[in-house]
């Protein structure tokens, strides 16, 4: 069983619940760009063009999530949870309007879990 890069709290879950139900399917990108940094964004499917180099590094509670190429040469090594916390960030993502953000937490995988990823999916 191949482990997961990427996973989703409750409390996040719960958000992107009322997101979808407002805004259709859903999508996240991880840049580590500007505004809010490396922070997890939500977006309509459709209101954010992916690029060559976005990669699909698997999904959150249905959602697709990417990650930019030169982002994910950083982050290849680790396991993302993305979880959800009170404040506004200054990102254009979906939830801020809400008075939260979604947050990224990071960890290292462990040499069992590095054996076994699931494989992320490059742009064709």
């Amino acid at each position: 069983m191949a482990y997961k890069r990427v996973d989703v709290t409750d409390k996040a879950k719960e958000i992107i619940d009322q997101l979808r139900a407002e805004h259709g399917e859903l999508i996240f990108h991880q840049s580590g760009g500007c505004c809010d940094g490396s922070a997890p964004m939500c977006f309509a499917k459709g209101d954010m063009l992916l690029g060559s180099r976005d990669i699909k590094i698997g999904e959150i509670h249905g959602c697709p999530y990417y990650m930019a190429e030169d982002q994910f040469e950083y982050a290849k090594h680790t396991h993302t949870t993305v979880d959800v916390t009170q404040g506004r960030g200054s990102s254009f993502s979906l939830e801020i309007p809400l008075g939260v953000r979604f947050i990224a937490v990071s960890r290292l995988f462990t040499e069992e879990e590095e054996q076994d990823l699931e494989p992320v999916e490059y742009p064709d």
